[in-house]
């Protein structure tokens, strides 16, 4: 049996469920859950986003069938903007990741990360965090790992534009009219922001923001056109106000 976890499942004919996988061997899959829509079915409870599982299953090409499924510990119980987050990681993998591919690495990384996200407050770090590691599975790690290389590419009190296909290039910052501060452009960010992403060292407000500007960048060409719903879910209509991931 494999560890898994459910992506997302949709209807499929009468009584059955499609189910998005997600192991550390086999990477993202699918499968067919039979008969789990009817009112006896004793795994539907289980097969819900956020349950670690244990699955195993049989047949041949792209859709397969679900022949065994059981708890592999308990459910990770997210609430409010914790729980939109966990939504949003489930459609990140879903989009990003090519199926049969494995990741061994990023499923650690997701199961941390939804550990970590048990919490009353959504943490913008916990984020920003697994977007990164994500991007570099995926082959788009924007900055060195090394210390050294780090400190001969980036100079904290210098500015970078980044340019996709080419990287990050010393630029001048361009300067607000009225107040003459830096301002903020969606691909120029400060050698300190990126120093601090790189370290993942969220303790000033202004790395996590660019962290988020970064992602954002880096991101939109793969996502393309295609909606991150869970978004939605971060708006907050009782004040106009919203709050994205």
């Amino acid at each position: 049996m494999q560890p898994a976890y459910v992506l997302h499942r949709r209807s499929y004919r009468e009584s059955s469920s499609l189910i998005e996988l997600f192991t550390p061997e086999h990477g993202r899959l699918t499968v067919v859950a039979r008969g789990v829509r009817k009112p006896k079915s004793s795994i539907q409870g289980l097969l819900q986003p956020f349950v670690p599982l244990l699955v195993s299953w049989s047949g041949k090409g792209e859709l397969m069938s679900l022949t065994h499924v059981e708890a592999n510990g308990a459910a990770r119980h997210l609430q409010g903007e914790c729980l939109f987050a966990g939504f949003y990681l489930n459609e990140l993998l879903m989009i990003l990741l090519q199926k049969w591919d494995a990741h061994p690495g990023l499923y650690s990384a997701y199961e941390n990360t939804l550990s970590n996200l048990q919490l009353n407050v959504l943490e913008q770090r916990i984020l920003r965090s697994f977007e990164k590691y994500l991007l570099e599975e995926l082959g788009y790690g924007l900055l060195p790992k090394s210390e050294i290389s780090l400190h001969n590419t980036f100079s904290p009190d210098k500015y970078y534009r980044f340019i996709p296909e080419h990287g990050f290039v010393p630029c001048e910052p361009v300067k607000q009219a009225d107040s003459g501060r830096p301002a903020v452009m969606a691909n120029i960010f400060s050698g300190k922001s990126l120093i601090a992403i790189a370290r993942e060292d969220w303790r000033e407000e202004e790395s996590l923001l660019d962290a988020k500007r970064l992602t954002r960048f880096v991101l939109a060409p793969l996502l393309g056109a295609r909606p991150i719903f869970s978004r939605r879910l971060f708006m907050q209509p009782e004040d106009g106000s919203k709050h994205e991931e």
